[in-house]
């Protein structure tokens, strides 16, 4: 079998180096590794042989392959006028042509962690929960009524009776009560879904950022303090806030919490519609039925919570006019915010 394989090897070699066009070369091919190539047929007749014969034939017979399959690549690349790529070919110390482009952050992610830097600040811890929520956590452990609009179809998107996409981040408030004991100061962000329609103001999925504060004799003066001061750190220190009475059920008493308007200081413009003041969050006491769901005692500890949008803080602090902007994954849009803190 040796004979045969030096024998092959040599009368192979030779015929690919006599070839004297791409036409040549491709019938020597055939003749030689083909289905009814000498190779191949070679490689057929492995299998009258046995034992130590057989191994070592085969590992000469795939060692000849591979030697004039690089033979014959060789050859074609002398027809065509390439030149063979090399470990030498080309020196890839050498700096690129062009810087390549890098991405920025996209500014929700930008507004997102200064709003958790200033948090961060004042003691916040960081946590957050499923986007697939429960129905309990998203509604019932948040003192929503059975009959309560939110709980619409219309207005939430159902997987079934008891699972959901959740509308808000205040469920991860019952889910860290459940699983820690007070004093408890924490922020949630996350993105939630409503089953709206899109247009300048809203958005089908957006984000949001909760805050919890949990410990003994937590009052509303407390929550005044931190809000004052999340808003004087993010959007400057003539930065004047107010609360009005509101209702949520997961809070009692609930506000609404407006900053004086960025665009006009308070005189009154387009932007806070002649009022002087952009609402920026809603806020309040936490509810005693919440305590109860989560397996505080609520008469042991007080609490506030808060939510924002992101989104909106994001539109408050830049300009942007309309949510969808942020959304759409515009370049010319995005790259206005490269290097923007």
């Amino acid at each position: 079998m040796q004979e045969m394989i030096d024998r092959l090897r040599s009368e192979a070699l030779a015929a690919i180096h006599a070839a004297d066009g791409e036409p040549a070369l491709e019938a020597v091919r055939v003749a030689v590794l083909g289905r009814k190539g000498s190779l191949t047929g070679l490689l057929r007749g492995l299998k009258d042989l046995e034992g130590d014969a057989k191994r070592d034939a085969g590992a000469a017979l795939n060692a000849l392959k591979d030697e004039l399959t690089a033979a014959l690549d060789a050859r074609l690349l002398a027809f065509s006028g390439a030149r063979p790529v090399t470990a030498h070919a080309y020196d890839l110390t050498l700096p690129g042509r062009a810087p390549a482009p890098l991405g920025s952050r996209h500014p929700l992610l930008t507004v997102l962690e200064g709003i958790c830097d200033i948090f961060y600040g004042m003691g916040f811890s960081r946590d957050d929960g499923p986007e697939v929520e429960l129905d309990y956590y998203n509604f019932t452990a948040l003192n929503f009524p059975d009959d309560h609009p939110a709980r619409d179809i219309q207005d939430t998107f159902y997987f079934n009776e008891k699972v959901l996409l959740r509308t808000q981040t205040s469920p991860v408030q019952v889910r860290m009560m459940e699983q820690r004991e007070p004093p408890l100061a924490c922020i949630f962000p996350g993105r939630v879904y409503r089953n709206e329609n899109a247009d300048a103001s809203h958005s089908s999925e957006f984000f949001q950022i909760e805050g919890l504060v949990v410990d003994r004799a937590v009052s509303m003066a407390d929550l005044k303090d931190t809000v004052d001061t999340f808003v004087r750190n993010f959007f400057g220190a003539e930065a004047p806030t107010r609360f009005r009475p509101h209702y949520f059920p997961f809070t009692e008493p609930s506000v609404e919490v407006d900053m004086q308007c960025v665009a006009c200081g308070g005189s009154g413009c387009g932007v806070c519609k002649q009022t002087g003041w952009l609402e920026i969050m809603g806020a309040g006491m936490v509810h005693p039925n919440v305590f109860r769901a989560a397996g505080y005692p609520d008469d042991r500890y007080t609490g506030f919570a808060f939510g924002m949008g992101i989104d909106r803080i994001a539109m408050l602090k830049y300009g942007i006019s309309d949510i969808r902007l942020l959304y759409e994954n515009d370049l010319r849009f995005l790259n206005q915010f490269r290097g923007v803190q």
